[in-house]
């Protein structure tokens, strides 16, 4: 499954690779891709193994927010 996430407060390369760190250590994540000019970040994830939720919890547990 491929999901982009509007993601607020990244403002810099260490805030991606805070989120970029924090989901790629998740079970089920296969690949992410944050992209810091649009605020937005990219995962491909097994739906099998984790969700959706889990993944926007991770994000926001490094104090960022995600728009759903």
């Amino acid at each position: 499954m491929n999901v982009v996430l509007v993601v607020k407060g990244m403002n810099c390369e260490n805030c991606v690779r805070s989120v970029t760190g924090a989901l790629e250590g998740l079970y089920g994540v296969e690949h992410v891709e944050a992209h810091l000019d649009a605020g937005k970040v990219n995962v491909r994830y097994d739906q099998s193994v984790i969700d959706l939720k889990t993944i926007c919890d991770k994000i926001e547990e490094q104090g960022y927010d995600v728009v759903r």
